[in-house]
């Protein structure tokens, strides 16, 4: 019996609106002219991740062929790819991601684009445990992390990372763990949401949000969905005079807002330490390490934790000043802008 043939999901217009009707973009491989369309507008095409600082990282790693090497954040794999061709067939990349649903993904991609398991291995575990992954397979002559959340997630509204998409307010990396950041909302008190808010994204409006957030849950409403979320931070900052300003201002707040939220629902900031305290126990000795990071929080942490070893002399030398991407590709990738890259040489 012939199978019969399905056809794809319409939609009315001349653009598709849902997602999921963005049928060319999520699959982005297939479309190789769309793909550069939408990334000449210096955008990045839904369902798809544009690797930052490919160029700073390579020419810091220093990759030969033969080496062993770990990418604890593999998201969309281009950072992975551009590893693995320097190793021109000899020698092997580990590569760790906690999302179960885009390491599925990604894993097939660089099987298909011809990196198998002779020369890749992608795990899913959390880079926190990156002292299981230096047992088994270490130790590494490379080591690269990218500490922001990939595109694929945040253009993904059933993931609730974006403000500007409507779906559940989940925010997690692994949606198979922990609590969302719907649930989490309801567990907090004020003077908690307000801290998290200052802690996470040193958000100047902290105190109205919190107290909005607080106010809805009084009146019996919920806030499930991200947009439940962006119309509360709306009603705090509704004082705000309405000129071109407020506009820019209510971007950026539910940026930081959405930006806190997910800190505290992965534990970043805890994760992220016990990284950086298990990372020098998985290099080899003159082990280059490699990391991008999107925030100050973040960034504060690696700064501290290089130079403590530096002067320990576990490492031998850390980055003086941060890397930053080139204005060309800041103008290319607007996700960009805000990377600063870190860099140590294990003793």
């Amino acid at each position: 019996m012939e199978k019969e043939h399905k056809r794809r999901v319409r939609y009315r217009g001349t653009h598709p609106r849902k997602f999921e009707e963005k049928y060319k973009e999520l699959n982005p491989e297939k479309y190789a002219d769309t793909v550069a369309k939408v990334i000449s507008k210096g955008s990045t095409p839904a369902g798809m991740h544009i690797s930052i600082c490919v160029k700073e990282i390579l020419d810091f790693l220093q990759i030969q062929p033969g080496q062993k090497g770990l990418d604890a954040t593999l998201g969309y794999g281009g950072h992975s790819r551009k590893m693995m061709e320097c190793l021109k067939g000899q020698g092997h990349l580990y590569a760790l991601d906690v999302d179960p649903i885009e390491i599925v993904k990604t894993t097939k991609r660089l099987e298909e684009a011809g990196f198998g398991p002779e020369i890749f291995t992608s795990i899913q575990e959390n880079f926190a445990n990156i002292d299981k992954i230096g047992v088994e397979y270490g130790p590494f002559d490379f080591c690269m992390a990218d500490l922001g959340v990939s595109s694929m997630q945040i253009d993904n509204p059933e993931r609730g990372f974006s403000y500007k998409l409507d779906g559940p307010l989940d925010l997690r990396l692994n949606p198979e763990k922990g609590v969302s950041a719907a649930q989490r909302l309801r567990e907090v008190s004020r003077e908690e949401l307000e801290g998290m808010l200052v802690e996470n994204s040193d958000e100047p409006y902290a105190d109205k949000i919190a107290v909005e957030v607080a106010k809805t849950f009084r009146k019996g409403r919920k806030i499930e969905t991200t947009t439940d979320l962006r119309e509360a931070i709306e009603r705090a900052l509704a004082f705000l005079p309405d000129d071109k300003e407020k506009k820019d201002i209510l971007k950026k707040t539910c940026q930081r807002t959405f930006q806190a939220l997910r800190i505290d629902v992965n534990s970043e900031f805890e994760v992220l330490e016990a990284f950086l305290e298990k990372l020098p126990d998985i290099m080899a000795p003159g082990g280059r390490i490699a990391i991008l990071t999107f925030h100050s929080g973040e960034d504060r942490l690696v700064k501290k934790a290089f130079q403590a070893y530096y002067k320990e002399g576990i490492f031998q030398d850390i980055a003086r000043e941060v890397i930053r991407p080139s204005a060309e590709e800041c103008r290319a990738n607007g996700r960009a802008r805000s990377t600063k890259m870190r860099w140590a040489v294990k003793a």
